[in-house]
């Protein structure tokens, strides 16, 4: 295979313009056609390329916006009360990165959004709070700092605090710039609230066991039927997945969120990960094509971003672009750390187009500004 990147080159669009050309690309113009090798070298790069750039959102800054949001509009009137995060290249399609969106919701005890479904897939990690509670087709599920949940597409699905809970934060990621892309998202809300189905947590109780499955019933649905991944179960795991495995030099101790039925992705279009850096630990870079937004769910530390740093502490956010070299820092010496991410490597992998490449230069590490 050819490496040389040049596009002066057989193989690639070099035609040099002239007035002859000039009018005929204008006749083609005129009748909605134009010339391939006038954007070939464009739309066919040597390598994948990302409209997004790197970001880092802290979650300091933009507690207190978050909350005065609660004071200006209620649930009713905005339909979700969240602050969404917009990546600076992507805010026509109001994408965080790539075509995934995130933002900020917040709910007070009490309080509660209406029922309602779309086409588009969504999930929260919990970011502070107690007593919220989600409902996805008529299962009602109570939330914990850090736990993961799932409202697949088409899934009916509403959330809220308890009264005598205490305010509650989450980070909202969905697929909306990519469905939107497709020409395939729509929306409905429900006329009241859902009726219960099932008996509380009846989801995570019943396929989140230690690898326990009801023997006597089916699932036909494409998703996880597990709708909530907790904490109090996923960072014990991480500890003792960290006690007999080698440490990756890339990831430290890295997990995928599963569907427990056949341990794929949790859902169609976007998956999720959650992975340990141990103290100390120095990730060397690598880049992938898809795209990803991370959360720290514990600790402190930076990432290397395409040559840039990036620090990070517990809540904050920030996005690595599809196809762009990452590693990821832990600053202490004494203390894990723990990154949550969510992404679009299901759509990637189902239609080939997942590849990756290792940093090899400097001993895999990256210099940066």
């Amino acid at each position: 295979m050819n490496e040389n990147h040049s596009d002066d080159q057989y193989g690639r669009a070099r035609v040099q313009d002239s007035d002859e050309l000039k009018a005929y690309y204008k006749e083609l113009e005129n009748l909605g056609a134009g010339a391939l090798w006038t954007v070939a070298n464009d739309i066919e790069p040597w390598e994948p390329r990302s409209s997004s750039i790197p970001m880092l959102w802290k979650y300091d800054a933009l507690r207190e916006l978050v909350l005065k949001s609660s004071e200006l509009v209620t649930p009713e009137q905005a339909g979700r009360r969240v602050v969404y995060l917009v990546n600076d290249k992507r805010k026509d399609v109001a994408a965080a990165v790539g075509w995934l969106y995130t933002g900020i919701q917040v709910t007070r005890p009490g309080e509660f959004t209406s029922a309602h479904r779309h086409r588009a897939s969504a999930l929260r990690f919990i970011m502070e709070g107690e007593k919220g509670y989600t409902v996805v087709d008529g299962n009602k599920i109570m939330l914990e700092v850090n736990d993961f949940v799932i409202t697949p597409n088409s899934t009916w699905h509403e959330h809220g605090v308890e009264e005598g809970g205490k305010t509650c934060i989450w980070q909202d990621g969905l697929d909306i710039p990519l469905v939107n892309a497709l020409e395939a998202n729509d929306y409905a809300v429900l006329d009241g609230k859902q009726e219960i189905v099932a008996p509380l947590n009846y989801s995570p109780i019943t396929y989140g066991c230690a690898g326990l499955i009801p023997a006597d019933q089916t699932w036909d649905k494409p998703y996880s039927p597990l709708f909530k991944y907790s904490w109090s179960k996923v960072y014990p795991a991480l500890l003792e997945a960290q006690k007999v495995s080698e440490v990756n030099p890339i990831e430290g101790i890295f997990m995928n969120y599963t569907n427990p039925l056949n341990g794929g992705h949790v859902m169609q279009t976007m998956g999720a990960s959650i992975q340990l850096l141990p103290a100390g630990f120095k990730g060397k870079a690598h880049k992938h094509t898809g795209s990803f937004v991370y959360q720290c769910a514990k600790g402190k530390g930076y990432s290397i971003i395409n040559g840039q740093r990036f620090d990070w502490a517990a809540r904050d956010i920030f996005c690595v672009p599809s196809w762009a070299w990452h590693e990821h820092h832990n600053l202490s010496d004494t203390e894990d750390a723990c990154l949550f991410a969510f992404n679009d490597l299901p759509v990637m992998e189902k239609l080939g187009l997942y590849q990756e490449k290792i940093y090899i230069e400097n001993n895999g590490f990256q210099n940066y500004n």
